[in-house]
């Protein structure tokens, strides 16, 4: 008899095992070859994150349903069904997460591949990922609440948790002010499309590109690789420049300060030679003019186009580096010159 109280619930418990192993297999092989069935959706490939809670969803009820029959630990069944029942709750949350997860992630993969406005899949990007951290939210307090129900002292607390949620709720909110007002301009930021993903911006005289917005935060990738994290009611509250906004092609200038015998003709025809060797350049513009003078030089200003900001600094880079090294070897006359006289050496 002892024996046999030591080898059921063993047995049980390598079978729910081996059932949830191979259940879990077998989804995962359906979602593989579905997936290779329909590449047009990138759906049935991230379904395949949901294979483990899957799993863990799958056990818990085998267990819930079973460990008394297979008296495990009979002495605290209990307590070993509450366990699991707060498993269960656990790991059904996480499941539906990453249900809706891969659901919202296919969906925008599929808007993007099929969508050329590259701004508005930036926007749809960043109204994507709050929208996901706004569900997850809900899902870990749902579940987080639906656990401490299961506690009996609990749901006696929670007539007068109720009859105080009042106060309290004046209290939390002028204690978490700060926290809410970034909240909502966090969703502000998604659906009044100021500032998205992938964006150009200038903030506090720095230039990056945003790389990741939360509802509370925001973190700004500059050129050297810093990240910049700023609460995201800043962009509601302040000032700055957005470059991406409604299109991320970029105009950028060069400036030379040369003499005035500078070659400007044989100039603006090697810009245009230039221009059709640098990947960088996207061909909408290019043109070089004199824009100003001094009793000494003349200011030269040639104006460039890219598609992004990125691409149009290195392409300022290359077109001010090559067209001075031009100069140096074919006109070095063009370079600014200082006109200097012998002194007379008598006092």
């Amino acid at each position: 008899m002892e024996m046999e109280n030591v080898v059921r619930p063993v047995v049980f418990v390598v079978a729910t095992l081996v059932i949830t192993l191979l259940a879990g297999w077998l989804l995962d092989l359906l979602l593989r070859k579905a997936d290779a069935r329909h590449r047009e959706t990138p759906l049935w490939g991230r379904l395949r994150r949901c294979v483990p809670p899957f799993r863990l969803v799958l056990a818990t009820a085998l267990l819930q349903s079973s460990h008394r029959q297979a008296r495990i630990l009979p002495g605290h069944s209990a307590g070993v069904g509450h366990v699991l029942t707060l498993v269960m709750i656990a790991s059904t949350s996480w499941l539906l997460v990453r249900i809706a997860t891969a659901i919202v992630d296919s969906a925008y993969a599929r808007y993007a591949a099929a969508s050329p406005d590259e701004p508005r899949v930036r926007r749809v990007r960043t109204q994507v990922a709050l929208i996901q951290r706004v569900l997850t939210a809900v899902a870990v307090v749902v579940a987080v609440a639906a656990m401490l129900l299961t506690f009996p002292a609990m749901r006696v607390a929670g007539a007068s948790m109720l009859a105080s949620a009042g106060v309290l709720g004046i209290v939390a909110g002028i204690a978490a002010q700060s926290s809410l007002g970034n909240l909502f301009a966090g969703l502000q930021i998604a659906f009044g499309d100021t500032v998205r993903i992938g964006d150009t911006v200038v903030v506090d005289k720095e230039w990056g590109t945003v790389e990741e917005i939360t509802l509370t935060f925001l973190v700004v990738r500059t050129w050297d690789e810093r990240r910049i994290t700023m609460p995201v009611s800043y962009f509601t509250s302040k000032p700055y420049e957005n470059w991406s906004r409604g299109g991320a092609e970029m105009t950028g200038t060069v400036f030379w300060h040369l003499d005035h015998s500078a070659p400007v003709a044989l100039m603006r025809d090697k810009l245009d030679e230039l221009l059709k060797d640098i990947p960088e350049w996207d061909g909408r513009s290019g043109s070089l003019a004199v824009t100003d003078t001094t009793p000494n030089t003349i200011v030269v200003r040639a104006v460039v186009t890219a598609k992004n900001a990125d691409e149009v600094f290195t392409l300022r880079c290359a077109v001010r580096e090559q067209l001075i090294v031009w100069l140096s070897a074919q006109h070095p006359y063009a370079f600014p010159r200082v006109t200097t006289s012998e002194t007379d050496p008598r006092p």
